[in-house]
């Protein structure tokens, strides 16, 4: 799965160093910048990012103040704090980031950083044995549904809700993607896109798309077409081809 990464910056060009430097890393898929502290934590519940590069001078709310807001969130991404004043680095360690990166930014210094973010979000296997549900709950707007994961087609965001489709129904909730997919690690399913998440058993075919990217065609007379992003397809390819 690619490493999912938001910059939180308000100098244009300090953003466009970084964005440039970390789109050379393959396992990355860069997210919507922020570009105030207000912004960030708004824009982390929309797109729950892995990790988040976060300047640590940025008006409205700093950097230091919403990297101890987004610690009281879950999931928590990993912080990396990017500034021009070495003074901070012991500030940044307290609040537990994985790395601190002086601007301008240099390219060995960043590649250290991003073994340190592998390292941090590798984690171990859950046995299917244990992990796998046989019922899912969800609530739906003041009721609670109870849906087999097997009958789970794929599931989709939309705007603040999720919703999700099965072979017969289709319910929204405000569970978040991720957490629908840690609810799901003992079933075939796979993060195709940021916005995605499908059962790799009800995939049909997939079809090349453009500058890498692919879509997935889903079995049924409607041939669902779902976004595979660049930076999952070649995961992807591999999950494939062990179901």
């Amino acid at each position: 799965m690619p490493i999912r990464i938001m910059i939180a910056e308000d100098e244009r060009l300090a953003r466009e160093e970084l964005s440039y430097l970390l789109q050379q890393e393959e396992d990355v898929e860069l997210l919507p910048c922020a570009t105030n502290g207000r912004e960030l934590l708004e824009m982390v519940d929309e797109h729950e990012p892995d990790v988040v590069f976060l300047d640590m001078k940025m008006p409205e709310l700093e950097g230091a103040q919403a990297a101890r807001m987004l610690a009281a969130r879950k999931p928590q991404p990993l912080i990396v704090f990017c500034t021009a004043y070495e003074a901070f680095a012991v500030d940044a360690f307290k609040l537990n980031a994985v790395d601190y990166l002086l601007k301008p930014t240099e390219p060995k210094r960043l590649v250290e950083t991003m073994q340190r973010i592998r390292e941090r979000l590798v984690k171990p296997k859950p046995e299917p044995a244990t992990a796998k549900r046989s019922k899912l709950l969800v609530e739906e707007n003041s009721r609670l549904v109870v849906i087999d994961p097997a009958t789970i087609v794929y599931a989709v965001r939309e705007e603040r809700l999720v919703r999700i489709i099965t072979q017969s129904d289709a319910y929204s909730t405000r569970m978040t993607l991720t957490q629908l997919a840690d609810k799901l690690s003992g079933y075939d399913f796979f993060r195709t896109h940021k916005s995605y998440l499908v059962n790799l058993n009800y995939v049909s075919e997939l079809e090349p798309w453009f500058n890498g990217a692919y879509n997935l065609l889903l079995k049924g007379e409607a041939k669902t077409r779902i976004p595979v992003s660049r930076t999952s397809a070649k995961d992807l390819l591999k999950r494939l081809e062990e179901t």
